[in-house]
Parts: structure tokens; sequence; C-alpha cells
């Protein structure tokens, strides 16, 4: 296998769609260092594992030698994506923003090489932007154009407002492109439109257009929806080696292939035969810890991976409570507390209906006995280790 095939193999790993094949392989035949953009609107201040996907992507071109630049959408997150979204995005203010990006420089380099990574804001060019300037470049597509990009045709096929401004946002994230000279930008799959927008404008200003990677959305705990921190099923990457092992070991076994190859660094081909020795009656438990242990010395150390390993495994396989629990004093009345509630108020779920699913599942406990009646009250006084699932636990007062 030569160099090109051999680099080829491991950028394709676990991505949607490359536009186009053809163009990736001639840039990679130059052997030059090519330019790889990937951008960020820092919209929270925390990254989590879905994040890690474009991340893990841009090391490994790092790895092979080319130049990453994790751009930081200062200008363009002000402005709102649109993408994937019903309604208008909310605009954030330059606080919010500066704010968040200073927790995204913290955090990137659990994944990417600090001294071979660009980090750059494109406020930098969209500032020096004029009226005209940003007319002219609006004056490159078509509004018939923006509405074939699939969010925005449903939108205006059921009467719902589109702002004028969303439009200028994948213009924007177009002349991201051009500015930076990409040879290669990385994005989401619902990214897509975004994306191809880089290449039309590089095109228009006689640059060599860029290469398109997408990759899928990593998908959250439930296995269902795609990984997000408002829907409660993510991995933080800046949680405790507790957290992060014990989630990644409740995801289903289906789904970790698909975080083995996304997110994990272990080779394909190891991850193939791992599949065969499930196939051939292995518990595929055992191969859930090692991914979670890959991901928490990632994350931590080596040593934190170790210590959460045998955690668990004295939590969760032998039943034994843990010694540093939580401690949440609660108020109460002279009706007392009912159990939902006071499930809800320790921060154990994040609702009371929650509360409620997790009794009827039966997976709640006091002091080790399974609760059953979502009708039980405690009163002032009570002290109690309230569990929740395998995971959650918290000592709670009641005062």
């Amino acid at each position: 296998m030569d160099d090109v095939t051999a680099a080829f193999d491991l950028l394709s790993r676990g991505a949607e769609e490359i536009l186009l094949v053809e163009d990736l392989l001639t840039k990679l035949k130059t052997g030059k260092p090519l330019r790889i953009k990937a951008g960020f609107d820092p919209t929270a201040p925390d990254l989590h594992l879905g994040h890690t996907v474009l991340l893990n992507k841009m090391r490994q071109f790092q790895e092979l030698g080319h130049e990453v630049i994790f751009l930081i959408g200062d200008f363009t997150g002000m402005i709102g994506d649109p993408s994937g979204k019903n309604i208008t995005r909310p605009p954030l203010t330059r606080e919010d923003v500066e704010e968040n990006a200073i927790t995204y420089r913290k955090q990137i380099f659990k994944v990417l090489h600090p001294e071979k990574t660009k980090i750059m804001m494109n406020s930098q060019w969209m500032d020096q932007l004029s009226a005209l300037d940003l007319i002219k470049l609006a004056a490159t597509h078509t509004v018939a154009r923006m509405l074939e990009r699939d969010d925005f045709h449903k939108r205006y096929s059921s009467g719902q407002s589109i702002a004028i401004h969303e439009f200028l946002y994948p213009l924007m994230q177009g002349y991201d492109s051009v500015a930076m000279h990409a040879d290669v930008e990385l994005g989401g799959t619902d990214q897509k439109f975004n994306l191809l927008m880089g290449r039309e404008l590089q095109k228009h200003v006689g640059q060599s257009p860029q290469v398109v990677i997408t990759m899928p959305l990593l998908l959250g705990l439930d296995g269902v929806k795609k990984m997000s921190k408002s829907l409660n099923n993510y991995i933080g990457i800046d949680e405790s080696p507790q957290e992060i092992f014990g989630k990644v070991m409740s995801i289903s076994d289906e789904t970790m292939w698909t975080y083995f190859e996304l997110v994990s660094f272990r080779p394909m081909t190891e991850i193939h035969r791992w599949r065969e020795e499930i196939d051939q009656g292995l518990n595929p438990r055992d191969i859930k810890f090692r991914l979670a242990e890959e991901l928490v010395e990632r994350f931590h150390d080596h040593t934190a991976a170790k210590q959460a390993h045998e955690n668990f495994v004295q939590q969760f396989q032998q039943g034994v409570i843990p010694t540093d629990l939580a401690e949440a004093h609660l108020k109460v009345g002279e009706q007392g507390l009912v159990i939902a509630n006071i499930i809800k108020s320790a921060g154990l779920t994040a609702s009371t209906s929650e509360a409620l699913r997790m009794i009827q599942q039966g997976a709640v406990k006091v002091d080790g006995e399974r609760v059953n009646d979502k009708d039980l009250v405690f009163t002032k006084g009570q002290e109690f280790v309230l569990q929740v699932g395998k995971r959650r636990f918290a000592k709670v007062i009641l005062n």
C-alpha cells in the first residue's frame, strides 16, 4: 500500500461523504502540506464527545503532516447558525462568544497536538468587510439557491419565517474558506450546504476549491438522537473520570461500534477482530471497558482510567455505594416531600417527570431498597442514600 492510499484510508475512516474524492487524492499526491479548516461556533462553553469527531479527524491530518486550523467562529456565532433549525436561532453577544472561546482553547488540546494547531478567529477578516463587500458577497448567490438548502426549504414551504440575516450565515462560512485559502474543510453532515458554499466562493475568486469531508453526527447516550447538552445525552470531555467511564458503559452494545469508529484511535482491523470475538461469545462489556478506558485516558490520564475502571467494577458489579457521596440538603415543610420531588431537587434527574419514569422503571433505591411507590413521602430529619439508575447517587438530608 503506497503512502497516498494509506493516508486516504485513514482520512476516510468514519466519513459520511468526501466531495470530491478525486480532488482529495490529487491534493495528497502533491506531497505538500494541506491547510485543513474546521469551524466551531462558540455557542456553549463546554465541548462534548460529539465535538471530538471533527477534532479526531483534524488530529489524523496533523499526524500526516498537514496544517490544521481550529477556526472559532466568533463573528458568525453572533449571526447564529440556522443549520438544522426550524426557527431562527438567537444570536450570541460578543461577550458570550469571547467567554466560550476561552474555554474552547483550553479543551481542544485534549485531542489536538498544541504545537501543530493554529487557532484563528473569523472576526480577523470579517470585521474588515465593508457594507459594499457584504453586498458583493450576497450577490454571488440567489434566493432560489439558498432555498435549495433543506432546512430553509422546509421552513419556507411550511410558512415559517426566515430572517434575511440567516441567508448570510452560509455565505460568511464560505467566505472563511476564501480568506483562509483552505484546501480541506471538515464539518458535520448538517453543515454540507455551508461547506459546499466554500467551494463555490473559492471558484468564484479563482482559488482551487476545497475538498469537503462530512462526518456523521455522533449519537448520544440514548442511541437515538444526536449528542447534545440540551438533550442531556452527552459525555463532556471535562467531566470526571468516573462520569466519563460510567456514561460510556451505559451506551448500547450496537452504539458502541459507532463510537469506536468515530471517537476511538484504535485501528479498524483491531475493532473488526473484537466484533468477531463477540460473535464467538465474548461479553460485549469487556470490549466496552476498553473504549471507556481509552477515552478517560485521553481526557485525563492512564492512572485515572485504571482507577475509574476499578471503581466501576466495585460500584456497579459488586453493588458498592461510593463513599464520597455528594450531599443534598433539602428544605421540608410540614407535609414532607414526595420522592419524585426529592430526586429532582437532589439533582439526580432533570425533572420530576423523569424522576417518575425512573421510579416506574424500578431504577430508584433508598438505602439500597428499591422504591416502587411514586407517592412515597419523606419528612424533616430523615437522612438516606438515594440512588437513581446505576451511576447517580446522593446523600439526602431533609431539614
